[in-house]
């Protein structure tokens, strides 16, 4: 079964958090089913396996409806 995204990359992005001095940002590029490119940003603490998978594939499924529209 084809996966519903593939992603391209992975970039650490340093911004100012509201309480904290600095906060640590994860931006992944994928590409879904239906050629579509996103851009997701992850926090740093959800930056495991576990909980950026479901993120990534719903933002991916939800893409490709709207393509469908």
């Amino acid at each position: 079964m084809e996966k519903d995204y593939k992603v391209l990359k992975i970039t650490q992005m340093v911004r100012p958090g509201e309480i904290e001095g600095v906060v640590n940002v994860y931006r992944h590029s994928i590409k879904t089913k239906g050629g579509i490119v996103l851009h997701i940003e992850i926090k740093e603490e959800d930056l495991t396996a576990e909980k950026a998978a479901p993120i990534l594939l719903a933002r991916a499924q939800e893409a490709d409806k709207i393509l469908k529209l």
